[in-house]
């Protein structure tokens, strides 16, 4: 272990000399965290809204009023011809069409139901979809409003004659583990994992085809320093700084954004130190094969790109095909996402997470594996 412990202090003396290495390691966290935290953000707000209102009524009035107070909907216009809304949304200057027809109030009044048209500007199916969604619900909390204030009356009347007190019933509800339904409490979580996943991934894949191109490393495979040594020098510094990555990430998460971390700090850690041999052995088995710095760049890039987008960092992994959810049995970060939310949201314990653990544990041991039988000491 002696040749080991020089070995990871010539890492870290390289890594300290490197004047790209070091802000990469310390600034881009917390630049990704900010960043990706206040933008990746799938709760659509200030939806561009179009009306026509054909009836001006108090209800239809009513009703778009309720969309006005909302928080979800700006009014960009307002005509009487349908015409204008459309060529509004073909500028893309609105997204959603709300027209209320003619008699709108007497049919709602007389015949208990009238028709109310919503038009979305599809182009973006996310925007459309949630927008969609909100309007739906704006809409039906109009027809209950209206509803309980026809019947209020009536049922209190009733209500009192057969029990001799007024009805009252009252339905109750409560957001567990993001009681405001924040969104940056549910992605940094996700983000944090993503990050230590990609740092690492990449300084090691990198750090190792760079020695390769200065022609460093051919002087210490013609040493006696064995293959386990040097693979061991060459990892466990980035093992020791993805911890350090991991506490500045934590420490942004509750000092900006106030994350609960309801789960035990030292899980987390835990889990990190045996996460991070996945994104080593990963990093050096590309190393193993890459010739150049920007092939490894490119390689690991092409491997990260699609362990986040399918880690469920953005897409849920549910709402993905079966056969998407077979593949990311095989995607590392999917699990290290879904720990972090468990252990930081819920208080997650051991037990909760033994069956993610033991499935990094032995990918961690199948990749590198891999990287050890694929290195050879070349000279």
């Amino acid at each position: 272990m002696r040749t080991v412990f020089f070995l990871v202090q010539k890492e870290f003396l390289q890594i300290f000399r490197n004047k790209t290495m070091l802000p990469f390691l310390l600034i881009m966290p917390i630049f990704q965290t900010l960043l990706l935290s206040f933008a990746a953000n799938y709760e659509i707000k200030n939806i561009a809204l179009g009306v026509v209102d054909h009836d001006l009524s108090p209800l239809s009035r009513q009703l778009v009023n309720k969309f006005r107070a909302s928080g979800y909907f700006q009014i960009k216009t307002a005509s009487f011809a349908v015409k204008n809304a459309d060529d509004a949304m073909a500028a893309d200057r609105i997204d959603l069409i709300l027209e209320i027809p003619q008699s709108f109030e007497r049919k709602l009044v007389r015949e208990g139901n009238a028709p109310v048209a919503l038009t979305a500007n599809a182009i973006n199916a996310t925007k459309a979809g949630l927008g969609m969604g909100y309007a739906q619900n704006i809409v039906r909390d109009f027809n209950v409003d209206l509803a309980q204030s026809k019947t209020a009356l009536l049922a209190s009347a009733t209500t009192a004659l057969a029990t001799g007190r007024p009805a009252n019933v009252r339905a109750t509800y409560s957001n567990w583990y993001n009681p405001h339904l924040d969104y940056k409490t549910f992605m940094v979580p996700g983000i944090l994992g993503e990050i230590v996943a990609l740092i690492i991934c990449f300084l090691t894949a990198l750090n190792i085809v760079r020695e390769r191109e200065l022609g460093t490393i051919e002087q210490i495979n013609v040493t006696p320093v064995q293959k386990w040594q040097f693979i061991l020098g060459k990892l466990l510094p980035f093992w020791l700084l993805s911890l350090v990555v991991m506490t500045v990430g934590l420490s942004i998460g509750k000092l900006v954004f106030d994350i609960p971390m309801l789960g035990n700090l030292g899980l987390v850690f835990g889990y990190t130190a045996a996460f991070t041999p996945c994104m080593l052995g990963l990093g050096f088995l590309i190393s193993n094969f890459a010739d150049s710095q920007q092939q490894a760049m490119f390689t690991a890039w092409f491997f990260m790109l699609i362990f986040i987008l399918m880690c469920g960092l953005f897409t849920p992994v549910e709402s993905m095909p079966e056969w998407a959810q077979v593949m990311n049995i095989f995607n590392p970060v999917k699990y290290f996402v879904e720990f972090m939310r468990l252990v930081l949201l819920k208080g997650a314990g051991f037990e909760d997470i033994r069956q993610n653990f033991f499935s990094v544990v032995t990918y961690a041991a199948v990749v590198n594996g891999l990287a050890v039988w694929t290195y050879r000491k070349r000279v």
